[in-house]
């Protein structure tokens, strides 16, 4: 395995470990009568969580995020572009963001309106992209999907870490005001890769 498939592999590994630092035990489990000896654990393990634990999350988020753009540098420059590389370069993003917007939704931080529109996007773009390749045909990024995924990202950074270290400074809701660009945003990306590839789903006719 290649380098940038290394990277692109860490990516998808980082996924649950980020999950572990920002997803504090459910309540159920933690109040479990069968779990008793180790109440007292998780409620520290939750306060840990809820405190330390989203800074660390937000620090293996962004890690992971900027591993998306170096692998495919890496794999263009040294000309180590694989069908392994393909496969894994897409899921690995779609699980991170994907995982990133069902814990803030899960966590009460982010509105599932927002959430089905980003996550719907990507199912639309993908199957778009899916029958593209079943006709030899390749959709590059546009320049708007890259913006997408930059507002994407920093939303969402700034949703798991509640603004800090903004919110030192003001109230204003960065984390929301950036949410709703960033789906404005993916929503305009999902239909510009519609409109200039509406082409593909002509064939076969």
């Amino acid at each position: 395995m290649n380098l940038p498939n290394k990277l692109t592999l860490s990516r998808i590994l980082l996924v649950p470990i980020f999950m572990i630092f920002i997803l504090p035990i459910p309540e159920w489990v933690v109040n479990s009568e069968y779990l008793t000896f180790l109440h007292s654990q998780m409620v520290a393990l939750n306060e840990f969580i809820k405190g330390t634990g989203k800074y660390i999350a937000a620090g293996i988020f962004i890690i992971a995020s900027l591993t998306d753009g170096v692998d495919g540098y890496i794999a263009r420059k040294t000309k180590q572009v694989t069908r392994m590389g393909k496969f894994l370069d897409p899921v690995a993003d779609k699980l991170l963001v994907t995982a990133a917007l069902i814990v803030l939704l899960q966590n009460g931080m982010l509105s599932g309106w927002a959430a089905m529109f980003i996550i719907g996007r990507e199912f639309i773009v993908t199957g778009l992209r899916l029958i593209a390749a079943g006709e030899g045909i390749v959709i590059a990024a546009s320049n708007w999907g890259k913006i997408k995924t930059a507002t994407t990202m920093v939303a969402i950074v700034l949703s798991i870490l509640e603004n800090f270290p903004l919110s030192q400074f003001t109230d204003f809701p960065f984390d929301r005001v950036t949410m709703f660009i960033a789906v404005i945003v993916t929503i305009y990306s999902g239909y510009d890769y519609i409109a200039k590839n509406s082409k593909v789903l002509d064939y076969g006719k």
